[in-house]
């Protein structure tokens, strides 16, 4: 599946008709989709789907074997992930991945420092995060591998939105959080949404991501089975009765 022109304006982020090898396994099928700047793209799929690995291609932490992943109209092809990421991209992956001996304050700071020489900025961006999240206030010179799961996940969140980037790409953010700290993430990730930040969210919970996301494709077996706008899928019987729990 290509993608053509439509006639719109370019996409930030273009993937185009990607395979993907793990060794002689192959988990991604001609995938392809596009996130325009300021919108919610969600991914859905079930175990094994190839939602995660198609995160990974768009992060340069897997390279496809076939096909094309363009940022702003740049390829990708040959860049490794912090490459990627100097061209405005970042990253709030599964597991959180955040530095356990360091504190809250300085895991935020991290996030920021591809922009150290905005000072005046970033305080104002900790003070943001730190109204958003006031369990991380309370917790700043805490050590960040003490923190409870959904504060780990508060925390990935704060330091990606310090990094201020053009595309944030989340891979499955309620993943192991209690009801209360999946409304928690999910009501700043709708903030960020009403902001304008372009997102990519990679999620196992489907309702909800359809509830965020502007638009949603569905992927089965490293295939894309479905795609549409957001409203359409949650009305789609298929989804439905595989991801909605209908009957």
């Amino acid at each position: 599946m290509h993608i053509l022109d439509n006639g719109t304006s370019p996409p930030f982020l273009l993937v185009d008709d990607i395979d993907v090898h793990y060794g002689a396994v192959q988990a991604l099928f001609g995938v392809s989709l596009h996130v325009q700047t300021g919108e919610v793209v969600s991914v859905l799929g079930g175990n094994a789907s190839g939602k995660s690995t198609t995160l990974k291609s768009v992060l340069g932490l897997v390279s496809p074997t076939r096909g094309r992943i363009e940022i702003e109209g740049q390829p990708t092809r040959g860049l490794q992930s912090p490459d990627v990421i100097d061209l405005g991209v970042a990253s709030v992956p599964e597991g959180r991945r955040i530095f356990p001996g360091m504190s809250v304050y300085e895991n935020l700071l991290m996030g920021a420092y591809p922009r150290r020489r905005e000072k005046e900025q970033i305080s104002k961006d900790l003070a943001e995060v730190f109204e958003s999240f006031p369990r991380l206030a309370e917790r700043r010179k805490q050590a960040a591998g003490t923190l409870s799961g959904g504060e780990q996940q508060m925390l990935a969140l704060g330091r990606a939105w310090l990094r201020r980037a053009k595309l944030v790409c989340i891979d499955e953010p309620s993943m192991g959080l209690s009801p209360k700290f999946v409304d928690m993430v999910y009501e700043v990730l709708f903030r960020w949404k009403a902001a304008g930040q372009t997102i990519l969210l990679v999620e196992q919970n489907a309702r909800i991501a359809l509830e965020l996301a502007d638009r949603a494709y569905v992927l089965q077996h490293g295939h894309v089975i479905l795609e549409g706008s957001a409203a359409g899928l949650v009305a789609d019987p298929m989804v439905q009765k595989a991801y909605l729990g209908a009957a």
